[in-house]
């Protein structure tokens, strides 16, 4: 499995086996943001430091530009005439409120890729 694959799968990037999340399901209200501390396989600690994750905030930002921007192209090619842009505004934040905890879960998945490097090594010592 490559580093895209594993951060979409959201997987340990170092044993790429290991979930970062305590639940797969990224719409369970109360579990929304829990992730494991360690990798359950290779015991990689996931945040480096106090405030790690704050830089993938602006990849979390690129998500939603790059969604409001898809659905604003969309809206003028397809809907102007046929939608009030009230309607467009309104379902546009429906649905990046629904699409959140998909692209926080997404955007911490892929900036701990960019930190860690595969080694399946780690796993192996350890069992």
């Amino acid at each position: 499995m490559n580093k895209v694959e594993a951060a979409i799968k959201m997987k340990c990037p170092r044993c790429q086996e290991g979930d970062m999340f305590e639940t797969k399901n990224p719409f369970v209200l109360g579990k929304m943001t829990a992730m494991h501390k360690h990798c359950p396989e290779c015991h990689l600690k996931y945040e480096k430091e106090v405030g790690f994750f704050y830089g993938s905030m602006f990849i979390s930002y690129a998500f939603n530009i790059a969604l409001f921007v898809t659905a604003t192209v969309a809206y003028y090619l397809y809907f102007e005439n046929r939608v009030d842009w009230r309607l467009y505004i309104s379902l546009y934040l429906l649905l990046t409120f629904i699409l959140f905890p998909v692209f926080y879960r997404l955007s911490r998945s892929l900036w701990l890729q960019f930190f860690n490097d595969y080694k399946p090594e780690f796993k192996q010592a350890i069992h």
